[in-house]
């Protein structure tokens, strides 16, 4: 969908079309409020906090959906002595997915692939106690945890991580409509970035950016209409 369009149904549900009160929509707000709405529709689906209570890859709807976002980059990583810990998260990070991981050791120098649990950074010790799930390399199992921005690999030093990829939704690339100032920078933009999801989806998110903008100047009205259409078809 591009920007024009976007901005047409935007105040098309707002009744703005035509208004020259003081409730005219700057296109500044339009943009600061698709991409606000572009984050909370993620998030919800990612949550299942939908009509079909539905989160990632639940249902091929879900998969489709959110499949742009998947996005894989190679972390580097700091020997530890019971983990690797790896670089910042990248900015554009969202939720996590899942870990590859390759691993060697002194008895099979060739990289292995590692099955790689997330858990939570609290139980850490206890899971290294625990001999049926504590890092081995017979059975090309370990475990990662979040902390810091950051993510750590778990090896208790039986064995050598080699590569780290992680796989994570990223955020959305935010619009910007040629013309308009950036609400984040307040530079004049000077080449439009479209919505990067199917029109299908952009059409529901149209629809959370006229919640956004109709709480906003208190229209009650377009408010409840966007939130029932954007309900019905999440």
């Amino acid at each position: 969908m591009n920007n024009s369009t976007l901005q047409i149904k935007i105040k098309q549900r707002l009744n703005k079309l035509a208004s020259n009160d003081y409730d005219n929509i700057e296109c500044w707000q339009i943009v600061e409020a698709f991409n606000k709405a572009q984050i909370q529709w993620v998030r919800r689906q990612l949550a299942g906090i939908n009509i079909q209570k539905q989160g990632d890859e639940q249902s091929k709807r879900k998969i489709d959906d959110l499949q742009p976002l998947l996005t894989t980059t190679a972390l580097s990583t700091v020997n530890m002595p019971d983990y690797v810990m790896s670089e910042s998260l990248p900015p554009d990070y969202m939720e996590f997915k899942r870990i590859d991981a390759y691993a060697s050791s002194d008895c099979c120098p060739n990289p292995r692939r590692m099955i790689v649990y997330l858990a939570e950074e609290a139980n850490a010790a206890i899971l290294l106690r625990d001999t049926n799930k504590k890092p081995s390399f017979e059975w090309a199992e370990t475990f990662c945890t979040l902390a810091g921005n950051k993510i750590k690999v778990y090896t208790e030093s039986d064995f050598t991580i080699d590569t780290v990829n992680l796989i994570y939704y990223r955020n959305p690339v935010e619009i910007q409509i040629l013309g308009c100032v950036n609400p984040y920078t307040g530079f004049v933009v000077t080449s439009d970035v479209p919505c990067e999801f199917k029109d299908d989806v952009a059409e529901t998110i149209v629809d959370d950016a006229v919640q956004v903008l109709a709480g906003d100047i208190e229209s009650i009205t377009q408010y409840q209409i966007a939130q029932s259409s954007s309900e019905e078809n999440s």
